[in-house]
């Protein structure tokens, strides 16, 4: 019999494997769960496979593509082979974080308060103050704890080096920590002896951290605050885990139209009458949030919600105007923010990265846009975007059009040599593909990390897009204590 491991050859200087070394031998933290796959027959992995996907069908584990004509709704592509960061590794990727987001914090404290920062020109004004997140309605606004920035997702990845960068961040309303827990979940029952065999740190307790950080930036003391999950509706993308994080919290699960507004304060419709809301988790984007103040054709949110916040009745999570800090040109700037508040060089550092809005960035980016990965400065999944070796001369140069029309709204960054995995991509072929980490940081009192995160990965053969809009999936992500 064939073993699995034995099809896997990376052999490949540009790209850092996860799994076997520059000098072909397995990494040790790896050992142990090669030769647990390498016992399994094609058989065996068929039914582990179908295990998996009752699981994720049971409970409706899904996402949602939107301009397809097939249907839109699909279970969330998931690989079987786990990624697995050693407790050492994981202590570096947590310092770094942890000062990024005090960082980012501290960065909008300022933005909406005193905006020194760009008094003493560290940022362009312009680039600030002209970002499509920056909210001038709430300069002057406090949130509870100073804190802006509750929920993170960032996104992280490894060159050739095997150092971990920051290709993102995602301040506003980070997705994806649902798919992270039913993952293990997943793993669990499809290889429980496995877990045997590690000492694997444990994610499950995340939603009741999330629920603890939400009561902690309560805008009243309370002993318990009342606490709700905003949801844009069954048919927004993300839907599924709006759903099971309530669940999971023991919370209710409200769209606009189950909360109203009376003298500045927030209440929910119950079948008891109005109860009284304290924090709203939530899931709608700023302009959609209050038909009053935003979009007045929004139907997704509740009208005088941004006055009850103003007013200190009500806190959101994450705060208003948290978008200006994940904006992608911003990002590039985050080096400074940290040199700037912190007086500390970045842990973590960022992917090198040309602005379209500076001159001679944009000479440079239209004359390399083969080689580039461009994009919109406020774009998520994968969308707005151009990979610069993957596209056609027709597709570069609509895409110039573009850049040239609006500098401002675009960014540039080299082709990331993206670290690898061995993944499935039938039930018995295994092949090396790109892979990133998104970790998971709970900023309210104190900030925590759930210890590992989802890891994404590229199921199109050859391909650098992650994201599953874009035909990715996810694997179990495990920090191991050394």
């Amino acid at each position: 019999m064939t073993r699995l491991f034995d099809q896997y050859h990376p052999q490949s200087d540009r790209f850092f494997d996860e799994v076997i070394s520059h000098e072909s031998a397995p990494r040790p933290h790896y050992g142990i769960m090669m030769q647990r796959f390498n016992q399994f027959s094609a058989a065996d992995i068929r039914a582990r496979r179908e295990l998996v996907n009752i699981f994720f069908r049971n409970q409706g584990i899904t996402f949602t593509v939107y301009g397809v004509d097939e249907g839109i709704e699909r279970i969330f592509p998931f690989d079987l082979i786990p990624r697995i960061i050693p407790a050492s590794e994981w202590e570096g990727i947590e310092r770094g974080l942890i000062q990024r987001i005090t960082a980012l914090n501290l960065f909008l404290a300022d933005l909406y308060q005193d905006q020194k920062i760009l008094r003493d020109k560290i940022i362009p004004a312009e680039l600030v103050l002209g970002s499509k997140h920056f909210r001038r309605e709430f300069v002057g606004v406090r949130p509870p704890l100073g804190v802006y920035i509750h929920v993170t997702g960032s996104d992280l990845i490894r060159d050739a080096e095997g150092r971990y960068l920051v290709l993102e961040d995602n301040l506003r309303t980070p997705s994806g920590v649902s798919y992270m827990l039913q993952n293990r979940i997943a793993m669990k029952r499809a290889f429980p002896v496995l877990f045997d065999r590690y000492t694997v740190r444990p994610v499950e307790n995340y939603p009741q951290q999330l629920l603890r950080t939400l009561q902690e930036i309560s805008p009243t003391p309370k002993l318990d605050p009342k606490v709700v999950v905003l949801t844009p509706g069954i048919y927004n993308s993300a839907y599924f885990e709006h759903s099971f994080l309530a669940r999971q919290m023991g919370v209710q699960l409200t769209e606009g139209r189950d909360l109203v507004v009376n003298n500045n304060k927030v209440y929910t419709r119950t079948t008891r009458g109005l109860k009284i809301v304290d924090v709203i988790y939530r899931r709608v984007d700023d302009e959609f949030i209050d038909p009053l103040v935003f979009r007045p054709d929004s139907v997704l949110g509740v009208a005088g919600l941004i006055n009850a916040y103003r007013k200190g009745n009500v806190t959101l999570a994450n705060a208003i105007g948290t978008g200006v800090a994940d904006d992608k040109v911003i990002y590039s700037f985050v080096p400074q923010i940290i040199k700037y508040y912190l007086g500390e060089d970045p842990v973590l550092d960022n992917v090198e990265t040309w602005l379209a809005g500076n001159p001679k960035h944009l000479k440079y980016i239209l004359e390399n846009l083969d080689k580039l990965v461009v994009k919109a400065a406020n774009e998520s999944g994968g969308y707005g975007m151009l990979v610069g070796p993957e596209s056609t001369p027709e597709q570069r140069e609509r895409f110039a059009e573009k850049i040239v029309e609006n500098p401002r709204n675009y960014i540039a960054q080299p082709t990331i040599s993206l670290s690898r995995h061995p993944s499935f991509f039938n039930e018995t072929e295994i092949a090396p593909c790109h892979i990133d980490l998104r970790p998971y940081v709970l900023n309210g009192k104190s900030i925590s990390i759930v210890p590992g995160g989802l890891t994404r990965v590229a199921l199109r053969r050859g391909s650098l897009v992650v994201n599953s809009s874009q035909g990715g999936g996810s694997k179990d992500t495990w920090v191991i204590d050394n």
